[in-house]
Protein backbone atom coordinates (compact mmCIF):
# COMPACT_ATOMS: atom_id res chain seq x y z
CA UNK A 1 0.00 0.00 0.00
CA UNK A 2 2.75 2.54 0.71
CA UNK A 3 4.34 1.95 -3.17
CA UNK A 4 1.19 3.26 -4.68
CA UNK A 5 2.62 5.68 -6.87
CA UNK A 6 -0.14 7.27 -9.15
CA UNK A 7 -0.80 10.67 -8.14
CA UNK A 8 -4.45 9.31 -7.34
CA UNK A 9 -3.16 6.61 -4.99
CA UNK A 10 -0.79 10.05 -3.59
CA UNK A 11 -3.84 11.98 -3.06
CA UNK A 12 -5.90 9.09 -1.01
CA UNK A 13 -2.86 8.10 1.26
CA UNK A 14 -2.64 12.27 2.52
CA UNK A 15 -6.39 11.69 2.70
CA UNK A 16 -6.33 8.92 5.12
CA UNK A 17 -3.52 10.08 6.87
CA UNK A 18 -4.87 11.92 9.65
CA UNK A 19 -7.26 8.89 10.09
CA UNK A 20 -4.55 6.24 10.25
CA UNK A 21 -2.12 8.69 12.71
CA UNK A 22 -5.46 9.42 14.83
CA UNK A 23 -6.07 5.74 15.17
CA UNK A 24 -2.47 5.54 16.82
CA UNK A 25 -1.34 3.45 14.00
CA UNK A 26 2.73 4.30 13.19
CA UNK A 27 3.10 6.86 10.38
CA UNK A 28 4.17 5.70 7.02
CA UNK A 29 7.61 5.55 7.37
CA UNK A 30 8.66 6.86 3.68
CA UNK A 31 6.01 9.55 3.77
CA UNK A 32 7.50 10.98 6.94
CA UNK A 33 10.32 11.18 5.28
CA UNK A 34 8.87 12.76 1.92
CA UNK A 35 7.13 15.66 4.42
CA UNK A 36 10.20 16.57 6.11
CA UNK A 37 12.20 16.64 2.81
CA UNK A 38 9.19 18.91 1.80
CA UNK A 39 9.04 21.05 4.88
CA UNK A 40 12.67 21.55 4.98
CA UNK A 41 12.74 23.06 0.69
CA UNK A 42 9.92 25.41 1.77
CA UNK A 43 11.22 26.52 5.02
CA UNK A 44 14.84 27.11 2.77
CA UNK A 45 12.77 28.78 0.51
CA UNK A 46 11.14 31.20 2.48
CA UNK A 47 14.01 31.69 4.81
CA UNK A 48 15.66 32.61 0.95
CA UNK A 49 12.64 34.84 -0.25
CA UNK A 50 12.33 36.74 3.01
CA UNK A 51 16.04 37.64 2.91
CA UNK A 52 15.78 39.07 -0.01
CA UNK A 53 12.84 40.77 0.27
CA UNK A 54 13.73 42.14 3.12
CA UNK A 55 17.08 43.65 1.95
CA UNK A 56 15.12 45.43 -1.03
CA UNK A 57 12.14 46.86 1.20
CA UNK A 58 13.74 47.31 4.53
CA UNK A 59 16.15 49.57 6.42
CA UNK A 60 18.43 48.07 8.24
CA UNK A 61 17.71 48.68 11.80
CA UNK A 62 19.00 52.39 12.65
CA UNK A 63 21.64 52.97 15.74
CA UNK A 64 20.78 54.30 18.91
CA UNK A 65 24.12 55.65 20.07
CA UNK A 66 25.94 58.54 18.96
CA UNK A 67 29.07 57.15 17.79
CA UNK A 68 26.84 54.28 15.80
CA UNK A 69 26.52 54.79 11.82
CA UNK A 70 23.44 55.78 11.14
CA UNK A 71 24.25 56.10 6.84
CA UNK A 72 23.45 53.43 5.28
CA UNK A 73 19.37 53.63 6.53
CA UNK A 74 19.79 57.81 6.35
CA UNK A 75 20.44 57.04 2.22
CA UNK A 76 16.99 55.10 2.19
CA UNK A 77 15.19 57.84 3.73
CA UNK A 78 14.15 61.51 2.61
CA UNK A 79 16.15 63.85 3.81
CA UNK A 80 13.68 66.31 5.59
CA UNK A 81 12.82 69.72 4.20
CA UNK A 82 11.51 71.28 6.76
CA UNK A 83 12.60 70.90 10.37
CA UNK A 84 10.05 71.59 13.63
CA UNK A 85 11.82 72.27 16.66
CA UNK A 86 9.86 72.32 20.01
CA UNK A 87 10.99 73.25 23.26
CA UNK A 88 8.97 72.47 26.39
CA UNK A 89 10.94 74.91 28.72
CA UNK A 90 11.08 73.31 32.37
CA UNK A 91 8.99 69.88 31.82
CA UNK A 92 10.35 67.28 33.12
CA UNK A 93 9.28 63.66 33.28
CA UNK A 94 7.41 63.90 36.66
CA UNK A 95 5.68 67.11 34.77
CA UNK A 96 4.39 64.84 31.71
CA UNK A 97 2.42 62.25 34.43
CA UNK A 98 1.36 64.69 36.20
CA UNK A 99 -0.43 66.31 33.26
CA UNK A 100 -1.18 63.23 31.55
CA UNK A 101 -3.19 61.79 35.15
CA UNK A 102 -5.08 64.91 35.16
CA UNK A 103 -6.46 65.32 32.01
CA UNK A 104 -7.61 61.45 32.38
CA UNK A 105 -9.18 62.17 35.57
CA UNK A 106 -10.37 65.54 34.47
CA UNK A 107 -12.39 64.01 31.11
CA UNK A 108 -12.60 60.31 32.71
CA UNK A 109 -10.79 58.58 30.14
CA UNK A 110 -9.22 54.98 30.51
CA UNK A 111 -5.83 55.07 32.46
CA UNK A 112 -3.99 54.33 29.07
CA UNK A 113 -5.32 57.11 27.12
CA UNK A 114 -2.30 58.99 25.99
CA UNK A 115 -1.46 62.28 25.19
CA UNK A 116 -0.04 63.26 21.72
CA UNK A 117 3.92 63.54 23.40
CA UNK A 118 3.14 60.00 24.64
CA UNK A 119 2.68 58.96 21.16
CA UNK A 120 5.86 60.25 20.07
CA UNK A 121 8.30 59.61 22.72
CA UNK A 122 11.51 57.55 21.70
CA UNK A 123 14.28 59.02 24.45
CA UNK A 124 16.03 61.09 26.41
CA UNK A 125 18.35 64.14 26.38
CA UNK A 126 20.55 64.64 29.05
CA UNK A 127 20.77 68.21 30.03
CA UNK A 128 23.75 69.59 32.03
CA UNK A 129 26.23 72.56 30.50
CA UNK A 130 30.07 73.21 30.49
CA UNK A 131 29.89 74.65 33.91
CA UNK A 132 27.36 73.02 36.23
CA UNK A 133 25.29 69.63 36.35
CA UNK A 134 22.36 71.58 36.35
CA UNK A 135 21.51 73.78 33.51
CA UNK A 136 19.79 76.91 32.81
CA UNK A 137 17.84 77.93 29.71
CA UNK A 138 20.22 79.97 27.65
CA UNK A 139 22.96 76.72 27.65
CA UNK A 140 20.06 74.64 27.08
CA UNK A 141 18.72 76.22 24.04
CA UNK A 142 22.53 76.68 22.71
CA UNK A 143 23.49 72.96 22.85
CA UNK A 144 20.22 72.78 20.34
CA UNK A 145 21.15 76.08 18.70
CA UNK A 146 25.03 75.15 17.86
CA UNK A 147 25.49 71.95 19.33
CA UNK A 148 27.91 72.80 21.59
CA UNK A 149 27.79 73.07 25.93
CA UNK A 150 28.31 76.26 27.30
CA UNK A 151 28.18 77.94 30.61
CA UNK A 152 25.09 78.78 32.25
CA UNK A 153 24.02 82.30 30.79
CA UNK A 154 25.52 82.00 27.72
CA UNK A 155 23.49 82.51 24.80
CA UNK A 156 24.98 81.45 21.39
CA UNK A 157 28.47 81.24 22.35
CA UNK A 158 30.90 78.60 23.72
CA UNK A 159 32.70 78.39 27.00
CA UNK A 160 35.16 81.09 26.03
CA UNK A 161 32.61 83.41 25.00
CA UNK A 162 32.91 83.15 21.33
CA UNK A 163 29.73 83.54 18.64
CA UNK A 164 29.08 79.92 17.33
CA UNK A 165 26.60 80.19 14.59
CA UNK A 166 22.88 78.51 15.16
CA UNK A 167 21.35 75.55 13.21
CA UNK A 168 18.56 78.98 11.97
CA UNK A 169 21.43 81.07 11.04
CA UNK A 170 22.63 78.59 8.81
CA UNK A 171 19.63 77.36 7.20
CA UNK A 172 18.89 81.10 6.30
CA UNK A 173 22.35 81.77 4.98
CA UNK A 174 23.07 78.66 3.19
CA UNK A 175 19.90 77.26 1.86
CA UNK A 176 17.66 80.46 1.86
CA UNK A 177 15.12 78.45 4.18
CA UNK A 178 12.83 80.60 5.89
CA UNK A 179 13.18 80.36 10.05
CA UNK A 180 10.91 81.17 12.71
CA UNK A 181 10.86 81.58 16.36
CA UNK A 182 7.61 81.55 18.28
CA UNK A 183 7.33 81.72 22.11
CA UNK A 184 5.17 81.98 25.11
CA UNK A 185 8.05 84.60 26.70
CA UNK A 186 9.62 87.48 25.91
CA UNK A 187 11.05 86.76 22.12
CA UNK A 188 14.48 88.40 23.14
CA UNK A 189 14.73 85.48 26.56
CA UNK A 190 17.38 82.90 26.64
CA UNK A 191 15.54 80.02 24.27
CA UNK A 192 14.72 82.01 21.33
CA UNK A 193 17.39 84.57 21.89
CA UNK A 194 19.94 81.33 21.65
CA UNK A 195 18.95 80.40 18.18
CA UNK A 196 18.93 83.88 17.00
CA UNK A 197 21.77 86.31 18.93
CA UNK A 198 25.28 85.85 20.31
CA UNK A 199 25.96 87.26 23.57
CA UNK A 200 27.98 86.19 26.87
CA UNK A 201 24.67 87.28 29.03
CA UNK A 202 21.72 86.54 28.62
CA UNK A 203 20.10 89.23 30.47
CA UNK A 204 21.23 92.08 27.88
CA UNK A 205 18.04 91.20 26.07
CA UNK A 206 17.90 95.23 24.57
CA UNK A 207 21.27 94.07 22.77
CA UNK A 208 19.44 90.73 21.99
CA UNK A 209 16.36 92.80 20.47
CA UNK A 210 18.88 94.65 17.96
CA UNK A 211 20.33 91.30 16.58
CA UNK A 212 17.43 89.71 16.05
CA UNK A 213 16.26 92.08 13.70
CA UNK A 214 19.41 91.90 11.67
CA UNK A 215 21.79 94.54 13.57
CA UNK A 216 24.90 91.71 14.16
CA UNK A 217 27.90 90.30 11.71
CA UNK A 218 25.69 87.87 9.73
CA UNK A 219 23.20 90.15 8.99
CA UNK A 220 18.94 89.18 9.28
CA UNK A 221 18.17 85.39 9.32
CA UNK A 222 15.02 85.11 11.24
CA UNK A 223 11.54 85.76 9.67
CA UNK A 224 8.85 85.76 11.70
CA UNK A 225 8.77 86.17 15.20
CA UNK A 226 5.85 85.50 17.20
CA UNK A 227 6.07 86.13 21.48
CA UNK A 228 6.05 88.80 23.95
CA UNK A 229 8.45 91.32 24.95
CA UNK A 230 7.69 94.22 23.17
CA UNK A 231 9.48 96.16 25.44
CA UNK A 232 13.06 95.62 24.04
CA UNK A 233 12.45 97.06 20.54
CA UNK A 234 10.91 100.29 21.88
CA UNK A 235 12.52 103.57 22.64
CA UNK A 236 13.23 105.18 26.31
CA UNK A 237 10.35 107.58 25.72
CA UNK A 238 7.79 105.22 25.04
CA UNK A 239 5.40 104.75 27.49
CA UNK A 240 6.00 100.52 27.53
CA UNK A 241 9.66 100.64 26.72
CA UNK A 242 12.60 98.95 28.96
CA UNK A 243 14.89 100.43 27.02
CA UNK A 244 17.79 103.04 28.05
CA UNK A 245 18.25 104.66 24.68
CA UNK A 246 16.06 105.90 21.85
CA UNK A 247 16.46 103.24 19.10
CA UNK A 248 13.03 102.23 17.98
CA UNK A 249 13.90 98.91 16.72
CA UNK A 250 10.76 98.39 15.05
CA UNK A 251 11.29 101.38 13.06
CA UNK A 252 14.64 99.98 12.26
CA UNK A 253 13.25 96.30 11.51
CA UNK A 254 10.95 97.96 8.81
CA UNK A 255 13.77 100.80 7.24
CA UNK A 256 17.08 99.05 7.41
CA UNK A 257 16.53 95.41 7.61
CA UNK A 258 13.86 94.65 5.32
CA UNK A 259 10.58 93.24 7.66
CA UNK A 260 7.44 93.90 6.06
CA UNK A 261 4.92 93.42 8.73
CA UNK A 262 5.73 94.42 11.88
CA UNK A 263 2.74 95.24 14.76
CA UNK A 264 2.57 95.09 18.84
CA UNK A 265 0.02 94.48 21.12
CA UNK A 266 -2.74 94.10 18.11
CA UNK A 267 -4.53 90.51 18.30
CA UNK A 268 -7.13 92.10 15.24
CA UNK A 269 -4.00 92.20 13.20
CA UNK A 270 -3.53 89.02 14.13
CA UNK A 271 -6.64 87.65 12.90
CA UNK A 272 -7.50 89.90 10.21
CA UNK A 273 -4.95 91.46 8.62
CA UNK A 274 -2.01 90.16 5.51
CA UNK A 275 0.88 89.29 7.26
CA UNK A 276 3.60 88.98 4.94
CA UNK A 277 7.27 87.50 5.72
CA UNK A 278 9.46 88.88 7.06
CA UNK A 279 7.39 89.23 9.91
CA UNK A 280 7.16 90.18 13.72
CA UNK A 281 4.08 90.20 15.82
CA UNK A 282 4.63 90.57 19.84
CA UNK A 283 1.67 90.61 21.89
CA UNK A 284 2.74 91.44 25.38
CA UNK A 285 5.72 94.01 26.63
CA UNK A 286 6.65 91.46 29.16
CA UNK A 287 6.03 87.69 28.57
CA UNK A 288 2.57 86.60 27.25
CA UNK A 289 0.00 85.43 29.99
CA UNK A 290 -0.30 81.89 31.31
CA UNK A 291 -2.87 79.98 29.64
CA UNK A 292 -4.46 80.25 32.60
CA UNK A 293 -5.11 83.34 32.53
CA UNK A 294 -4.56 83.87 28.74
CA UNK A 295 -7.44 86.86 27.63
CA UNK A 296 -8.17 85.36 24.34
CA UNK A 297 -9.50 88.44 22.69
CA UNK A 298 -5.80 90.48 23.55
CA UNK A 299 -3.31 87.17 22.82
CA UNK A 300 -3.28 84.63 20.88
CA UNK A 301 -2.40 81.11 22.46
CA UNK A 302 0.68 78.99 21.79
CA UNK A 303 -0.94 76.59 19.22
CA UNK A 304 -2.93 79.67 17.58
CA UNK A 305 0.74 81.26 16.54
CA UNK A 306 2.21 78.25 15.93
CA UNK A 307 -0.66 77.50 13.28
CA UNK A 308 -0.53 80.69 12.15
CA UNK A 309 3.78 80.35 11.87
CA UNK A 310 3.42 76.75 9.51
CA UNK A 311 1.66 78.44 7.21
CA UNK A 312 3.45 81.72 6.51
CA UNK A 313 6.60 79.55 6.65
CA UNK A 314 5.42 76.75 4.33
CA UNK A 315 5.33 76.67 0.27
CA UNK A 316 8.92 77.40 -0.03
CA UNK A 317 11.02 75.60 -2.16
CA UNK A 318 13.89 75.59 0.15
CA UNK A 319 11.68 74.43 3.16
CA UNK A 320 11.68 76.16 6.59
CA UNK A 321 13.16 75.81 10.40
CA UNK A 322 10.58 76.90 12.99
CA UNK A 323 11.49 77.15 16.60
CA UNK A 324 8.49 77.01 19.16
CA UNK A 325 8.57 76.97 22.75
CA UNK A 326 5.93 76.64 25.52
CA UNK A 327 8.32 79.10 27.51
CA UNK A 328 6.16 79.60 30.88
CA UNK A 329 5.76 75.65 31.89
CA UNK A 330 9.13 76.90 32.94
CA UNK A 331 8.02 79.57 34.77
CA UNK A 332 5.00 78.24 36.51
CA UNK A 333 7.38 75.48 38.02
CA UNK A 334 9.72 78.10 39.32
CA UNK A 335 7.11 79.32 41.64
CA UNK A 336 5.91 75.85 42.47
CA UNK A 337 2.41 76.59 40.64
CA UNK A 338 0.30 73.50 39.86
CA UNK A 339 -2.52 75.50 37.95
CA UNK A 340 0.06 77.62 35.98
CA UNK A 341 2.10 74.59 35.10
CA UNK A 342 -0.18 72.41 34.31
CA UNK A 343 -2.25 74.49 31.98
CA UNK A 344 0.67 75.71 30.33
CA UNK A 345 1.38 72.38 29.55
CA UNK A 346 -1.93 71.20 28.23
CA UNK A 347 -1.22 74.04 25.59
CA UNK A 348 1.78 72.44 24.62
CA UNK A 349 0.27 69.19 23.74
CA UNK A 350 -2.33 70.87 22.29
CA UNK A 351 0.66 72.25 19.77
CA UNK A 352 2.13 68.72 19.52
CA UNK A 353 -1.33 67.60 18.09
CA UNK A 354 -1.43 70.62 15.60
CA UNK A 355 2.26 69.59 14.71
CA UNK A 356 2.15 66.13 13.89
CA UNK A 357 -1.05 66.99 12.17
CA UNK A 358 1.27 68.91 10.02
CA UNK A 359 3.88 66.53 9.72
CA UNK A 360 1.03 64.09 8.61
CA UNK A 361 0.03 66.43 5.83
CA UNK A 362 3.34 67.74 4.67
CA UNK A 363 6.10 64.26 4.93
CA UNK A 364 9.00 66.48 3.84
CA UNK A 365 8.82 67.38 7.46
CA UNK A 366 10.31 66.63 10.69
CA UNK A 367 9.33 67.95 14.53
CA UNK A 368 11.71 67.05 17.38
CA UNK A 369 10.26 68.01 20.56
CA UNK A 370 12.19 68.02 23.85
CA UNK A 371 13.12 70.43 27.21
CA UNK A 372 15.85 72.69 27.99
CA UNK A 373 15.87 71.22 31.54
CA UNK A 374 13.65 70.21 34.25
CA UNK A 375 12.06 72.91 36.90
CA UNK A 376 11.11 72.78 40.11
CA UNK A 377 11.74 68.55 41.00
CA UNK A 378 8.27 67.70 40.69
CA UNK A 379 7.04 64.63 42.38
CA UNK A 380 3.45 63.43 42.42
CA UNK A 381 3.60 62.82 45.46
CA UNK A 382 4.01 64.40 48.84
CA UNK A 383 4.80 64.01 53.24
CA UNK A 384 2.39 66.53 54.60
CA UNK A 385 2.81 65.08 58.21
CA UNK A 386 5.21 62.87 60.38
CA UNK A 387 2.95 59.67 59.65
CA UNK A 388 3.98 57.12 57.09
CA UNK A 389 3.00 59.24 53.90
CA UNK A 390 -0.21 57.99 51.93
CA UNK A 391 0.83 56.84 47.98
CA UNK A 392 -2.00 59.96 46.31
CA UNK A 393 -2.16 62.76 44.64
CA UNK A 394 -5.22 65.04 44.12
CA UNK A 395 -5.84 66.31 40.90
CA UNK A 396 -9.59 67.53 41.91
CA UNK A 397 -7.49 70.11 44.02
CA UNK A 398 -5.81 71.40 40.98
CA UNK A 399 -9.17 71.17 38.69
CA UNK A 400 -10.81 73.86 41.34
CA UNK A 401 -8.18 76.72 40.68
CA UNK A 402 -9.18 79.44 37.89
CA UNK A 403 -6.12 81.51 37.71
CA UNK A 404 -2.07 81.44 38.77
CA UNK A 405 -0.60 81.87 42.07
CA UNK A 406 1.36 85.02 40.38
CA UNK A 407 -1.99 86.25 39.02
CA UNK A 408 -3.73 86.03 42.55
CA UNK A 409 -0.38 87.54 43.99
CA UNK A 410 -0.77 90.51 41.74
CA UNK A 411 -4.29 91.18 42.60
CA UNK A 412 -3.77 91.25 46.07
CA UNK A 413 -0.14 93.25 46.23
CA UNK A 414 -2.79 95.95 44.39
CA UNK A 415 -5.26 96.10 46.62
CA UNK A 416 -5.26 98.40 49.55
CA UNK A 417 -3.97 97.36 52.56
CA UNK A 418 -5.14 96.52 55.28
CA UNK A 419 -6.94 93.70 53.18
CA UNK A 420 -10.75 92.78 53.54
CA UNK A 421 -11.15 88.85 54.85
CA UNK A 422 -13.82 88.97 52.55
CA UNK A 423 -11.67 89.53 49.60
CA UNK A 424 -9.33 87.50 50.62
CA UNK A 425 -11.27 84.46 51.59
CA UNK A 426 -13.78 84.71 48.66
CA UNK A 427 -12.01 86.23 45.44
CA UNK A 428 -9.07 85.21 46.37
CA UNK A 429 -8.80 81.53 47.83
CA UNK A 430 -12.08 80.31 46.85
CA UNK A 431 -13.14 81.87 43.24
CA UNK A 432 -9.15 81.77 42.10
CA UNK A 433 -7.83 78.73 43.71
CA UNK A 434 -11.29 77.00 44.84
CA UNK A 435 -9.74 76.77 48.29
CA UNK A 436 -12.38 76.74 50.93
CA UNK A 437 -10.63 75.15 53.92
CA UNK A 438 -7.74 78.25 54.90
CA UNK A 439 -6.07 78.29 58.20
CA UNK A 440 -5.67 81.30 60.61
CA UNK A 441 -2.19 81.13 60.49
CA UNK A 442 -2.24 80.81 55.95
CA UNK A 443 -4.66 84.13 56.34
CA UNK A 444 -2.09 85.47 58.51
CA UNK A 445 0.49 84.99 56.34
CA UNK A 446 -0.79 86.42 53.23
CA UNK A 447 -1.98 89.25 55.27
CA UNK A 448 1.19 90.37 56.12
CA UNK A 449 2.92 89.49 53.55
CA UNK A 450 4.28 92.50 51.52
CA UNK A 451 6.34 91.51 48.37
CA UNK A 452 4.36 90.04 45.16
CA UNK A 453 7.04 86.53 44.60
CA UNK A 454 6.45 85.81 48.48
CA UNK A 455 2.85 85.75 47.88
CA UNK A 456 3.14 83.84 44.61
CA UNK A 457 5.36 80.93 46.19
CA UNK A 458 3.17 81.12 49.34
CA UNK A 459 -0.31 80.51 47.49
CA UNK A 460 1.56 78.23 45.21
CA UNK A 461 2.01 76.02 48.46
CA UNK A 462 -1.53 76.05 49.66
CA UNK A 463 -2.84 74.74 46.52
CA UNK A 464 0.13 71.96 46.64
CA UNK A 465 -0.16 70.98 49.59
CA UNK A 466 -3.60 70.40 49.38
CA UNK A 467 -3.32 68.72 46.16
CA UNK A 468 0.07 67.04 48.03
CA UNK A 469 2.28 67.56 44.94
CA UNK A 470 6.09 67.71 46.28
CA UNK A 471 8.90 70.60 44.62
CA UNK A 472 12.62 69.85 45.90
CA UNK A 473 13.46 73.59 44.23
CA UNK A 474 12.51 77.12 43.15
CA UNK A 475 14.75 76.43 40.41
CA UNK A 476 16.06 73.79 37.95
CA UNK A 477 17.11 70.29 38.41
CA UNK A 478 19.90 68.02 36.33
CA UNK A 479 17.43 64.99 35.53
CA UNK A 480 17.18 64.00 32.12
CA UNK A 481 14.05 65.37 30.42
CA UNK A 482 12.12 63.30 27.64
CA UNK A 483 12.92 63.43 24.19
CA UNK A 484 9.79 63.51 21.14
CA UNK A 485 10.42 63.16 17.68
CA UNK A 486 7.74 62.64 14.39
CA UNK A 487 8.70 62.45 11.17
CA UNK A 488 11.34 60.76 8.55
CA UNK A 489 14.71 60.43 10.53
CA UNK A 490 12.87 60.26 14.26
CA UNK A 491 14.58 56.56 14.51
CA UNK A 492 17.77 58.41 14.33
CA UNK A 493 16.69 59.98 18.04
CA UNK A 494 16.59 56.52 19.70
CA UNK A 495 17.93 56.27 23.03
CA UNK A 496 19.46 58.47 25.41
CA UNK A 497 21.72 61.38 23.98
CA UNK A 498 23.45 64.65 25.09
CA UNK A 499 21.41 67.80 24.41
CA UNK A 500 24.30 68.71 22.02
CA UNK A 501 23.34 65.52 19.60
CA UNK A 502 20.21 67.51 19.08
CA UNK A 503 21.85 70.11 17.61
CA UNK A 504 24.18 67.95 15.58
CA UNK A 505 21.66 65.79 14.31
CA UNK A 506 19.46 68.77 12.88
CA UNK A 507 22.55 70.20 10.98
CA UNK A 508 23.08 67.34 9.26
CA UNK A 509 19.64 66.18 8.29
CA UNK A 510 19.49 69.83 6.41
CA UNK A 511 23.54 69.49 5.65
CA UNK A 512 24.34 72.82 7.43
CA UNK A 513 27.67 74.07 8.01
CA UNK A 514 28.06 75.43 11.06
CA UNK A 515 31.85 76.47 10.81
CA UNK A 516 31.65 78.87 8.03
CA UNK A 517 29.19 81.68 9.44
CA UNK A 518 31.12 80.67 12.68
CA UNK A 519 34.25 82.08 11.63
CA UNK A 520 32.02 84.70 9.98
CA UNK A 521 31.00 85.73 13.23
CA UNK A 522 34.28 85.78 14.93
CA UNK A 523 36.52 87.52 12.33
CA UNK A 524 37.27 89.99 13.87
CA UNK A 525 38.58 87.64 17.13
CA UNK A 526 42.15 87.21 16.42
CA UNK A 527 41.94 84.93 19.04
CA UNK A 528 38.93 82.42 17.95
CA UNK A 529 39.98 78.76 16.12
CA UNK A 530 38.24 76.22 15.14
CA UNK A 531 38.32 73.13 17.69
CA UNK A 532 37.13 69.72 18.14
CA UNK A 533 36.58 68.66 21.79
CA UNK A 534 39.03 65.73 23.03
CA UNK A 535 37.89 63.79 25.78
CA UNK A 536 40.39 65.25 27.93
CA UNK A 537 38.54 68.64 26.98
CA UNK A 538 35.42 67.27 27.98
CA UNK A 539 36.26 65.92 31.17
CA UNK A 540 37.59 69.53 32.32
CA UNK A 541 34.04 70.36 32.56
CA UNK A 542 33.38 68.26 35.08
CA UNK A 543 36.46 68.55 37.10
CA UNK A 544 35.81 72.27 37.64
CA UNK A 545 32.13 71.68 39.24
CA UNK A 546 31.63 73.00 42.28
CA UNK A 547 32.66 71.31 45.41
CA UNK A 548 30.37 71.19 48.70
CA UNK A 549 31.12 73.95 51.14
CA UNK A 550 29.63 73.82 54.33
CA UNK A 551 26.62 76.65 55.26
CA UNK A 552 24.97 76.10 58.43
CA UNK A 553 22.50 78.83 57.40
CA UNK A 554 21.57 76.26 54.91
CA UNK A 555 21.50 73.30 56.96
CA UNK A 556 17.78 74.07 57.92
CA UNK A 557 15.38 71.31 57.27
CA UNK A 558 12.22 73.07 56.11
CA UNK A 559 9.82 69.66 56.85
CA UNK A 560 10.38 69.60 60.47
CA UNK A 561 10.91 73.17 61.16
Amino acid sequence: MLDKSSEEDRMELIQNEDRVWIDDLPPPKRTNWCRKCTLVCITLLLVFFGMVIGAWVTPPILAHSREGSTETAAKQQTKPRNVIMMISDGLGPASVSYARSYYQFLHQLPYDHQMPLDTIHVGQSRTRSSSTLVTDSAAGATAFSCGLKTYNGAVGVDPQGNPCATVLEAAKLQHGMRTGLVATSRITHATPASFSAHIGDRDLENRIAAQQVGDNPLGRTVDLMFGGGYCHFLPKDAPQSCRKDTRNLFQEAKNKYDWRTVFYNNRTAFDTETIELPAIALFADDHMNYEIDRDPATQPSLTEMADKALKLLSGSEQGFFLMIEGSRIDMAAHSNDPAGHLHDILEYQNTIALVKEFVDQNPDTMMISTSDHETGGLSLARQVSHKYPEYLWYPDVVANASHSTAYLADLIKNQPHPLDDQYLVGTILKQGLGITDATLKELTYLKKATKKKDLDKYLADMLSIRAQLGWATHGHSGVDVNLYAYGSYSDELHGSHENIYIGEFISRILDLNLTEPTIQLNEDNNNFHVASLSDDDKIEYTNHIDRYHSNPDRLHHLSYD
